[in-house]
């Protein structure tokens, strides 16, 4: 019933980090592995609820990593931490498969140049301007207009610079999210189903589900916006 589960294999040992998968009741379920128990046995984090899971179970090890998929087609729609879809949208279209856990870029390869990221908001431009490469935080209570601001600054950079924005949503309510979702259709920002003219992916990891997608939704968010970076992209990435 737990988040944790531990895997015995007879022949090898699979490496940290590396992905099992296991049918409980009909649906795929990843296990990423924590830790080591001895010669044989790993423990690891569910990706989702391990409710039906039973004692001698068939597990088998991917190889590597969590990956998901990447590319053009996740703009306008909604995925969950292993890459699935969950806007009843059908299949996404995607480019290649990533693994989740990639090597950090080499100082060599940043970017040291001050550049300011021009939103097209005055305000902010103004007393606030954001730095290109930079981080902000958005602090504010409920109704005050943080949905609002993130849905000009996809807009906006959208049509300035011809980029991508990607929202992580980490332990959100399921409520949020889905206002959110909608919020975008009707503002222009997505298509519904996405496809053409859709401006931001998003990938939910929110409050229901089990710890293990709480911890790992960031890093599937970044693995979708690190695709846009390295096809030379402007990129706004939110959590």
């Amino acid at each position: 019933m737990g988040a944790v589960v531990d895997v015995q294999f007879e022949d090898h040992l699979p490496a940290i980090l590396n992905a099992l998968e296991t049918n409980n009741v009909g649906n795929r379920l990843v296990l990423e592995v924590a830790q080591h128990l001895g010669e044989n046995t790993v423990r690891c984090i569910a990706m989702d609820s391990s409710e039906g899971l039973v004692r001698g179970q068939d597990v088998f090890d991917t190889g590597g990593p969590i990956s998901v998929p990447v590319g053009p087609g996740m703009l306008g729609r909604i995925i969950n931490v292993i890459g699935e879809p969950v806007d009843e949208a059908g299949p996404v279209d995607a480019v290649e498969l990533r693994a989740i856990h990639q090597p950090a870029p080499a100082y060599v390869d940043q970017s040291t140049e001050a550049q300011i990221l021009v939103t097209g908001i005055k305000v902010l431009d103004l007393l606030a301007p954001y730095a290109r490469g930079g981080k902000i935080g958005l602090f504010g209570g409920a109704g005050v207009g943080k949905t609002v601001l993130i849905q000009e600054l996809i807009n906006n950079v959208a049509k300035a610079h011809g980029g991508f924005s990607v929202f992580a949503g980490v332990g959100e309510r399921t409520r949020e999210g889905n206002d959110l979702y909608h919020e975008f259709i009707e503002s222009g920002v997505n298509k519904k189903g996405g496809g053409q003219g859709s401006k931001a992916a998003l990938v939910y990891g929110q409050m229901n589900e089990p710890p293990g997608a709480r911890a790992r939704v960031g890093l599937t968010g970044l693995t979708v916006a690190e695709y846009f970076r390295d096809q030379g992209q402007d990129v706004l990435f939110f959590v």
